[in-house]
């Protein structure tokens, strides 16, 4: 299929038209085809895409699609690039470098939207002739690692982006909460949702977010933290963190958050003026 056509998709809402031709007329009717977005869940997606099915992978940020096969994977799908031409587009969708940070992504597969998530990384066994070494990974909902049998918090902010509930879910969610979604958003380098999330004093805050893009790892503990009263308009969160940062190494630090709102009903935000200095 052409790329414009999944650039078009991925507006969330769109109607593409086929063309049957009836025998009492020459002239072509269009017949209107509605694409929706369908959130299902792992046990849905796992019989309607079986081992060796084959299915369009579309980025949600570039528009950028490829095709690929499924060839394991019982708690989540574990897929390969159908060719060497799709493997290129993949490698492009990650800036040329492979890795594990994870994209929304949604899955095109007879005539459905389906909302998921991928890492870029090759790793374990593949078979097809497509110059990737190995397999990736895709999540849905419900998914969980092979290794772990628990779900992926990073794959699943990834899957409501896709789904476009991430405005929702972040809007209504408690401050501690916010934090984790923030660091899986700085761990996949995700501009977007950083900008939905952070608030600084800094005028090129964006700029310095790009700075910590190579982040391999980070962790974080949240200690007990009392409950925020109804009409709280800030709060302070102490955080320990591990970091691995490209031309820095590594930065073990503990830092305090602000999380502030400006009104009962308004989401939280995050200060990320103590990590854009650490960092910096």
């Amino acid at each position: 299929m052409k790329k414009a056509f999944f650039i078009a998709i991925i507006s969330f809402s769109l109607f593409c038209f086929a063309e049957l031709t009836y025998a009492t007329t020459d002239e072509p009717v269009l017949y209107p085809i509605s694409f929706q977005i369908e959130v299902q869940n792992w046990e849905a997606v796992n019989k309607l895409l079986p081992k060796y099915s084959k299915f369009t992978v579309i980025d949600v940020e570039s528009g950028k699609s490829f095709n690929v096969q499924r060839r394991a994977g019982s708690r989540h799908a574990d897929v390969q690039p159908l060719t060497r031409e799709d493997t290129k587009i993949m490698k492009e969708i990650y800036n040329g470098n492979w890795s594990w940070r994870r994209k929304a992504i949604l899955i095109l597969a007879h005539d459905r939207l389906i909302p998921a998530s991928m890492h870029g990384m090759p790793h374990g066994a593949g078979s097809l002739q497509n110059g990737f070494r190995g397999h990736f990974c895709i999540h849905f909902l419900g998914s969980t690692t092979h290794r772990t049998g628990r779900s992926d918090f990073s794959h699943y902010v990834m899957i409501l982006k896709a789904a476009g509930r991430i405005d929702e879910y972040i809007n209504n969610i408690p401050p501690s909460q916010l934090l984790n979604v923030l660091f899986v958003t700085i761990k996949n380098g995700d501009e977007g949702l950083f900008k939905s999330i952070a608030i600084s004093n800094q005028k090129n805050m964006i700029k310095e977010f790009k700075k910590i893009e190579r982040i391999e790892a980070i962790q974080w503990k949240l200690p007990e933290t009392k409950v925020i009263e109804p009409y709280s308009f800030a709060t302070e969160i102490p955080v320990d963190l591990y970091l691995l940062v490209k031309d820095k190494g590594q930065i073990r630090t503990k830092l305090s958050f602000t999380l502030t709102r400006t009104s009962p009903l308004s989401p939280w935000k995050v200060n990320v003026d103590p990590l854009l200095s650490t960092i910096n």
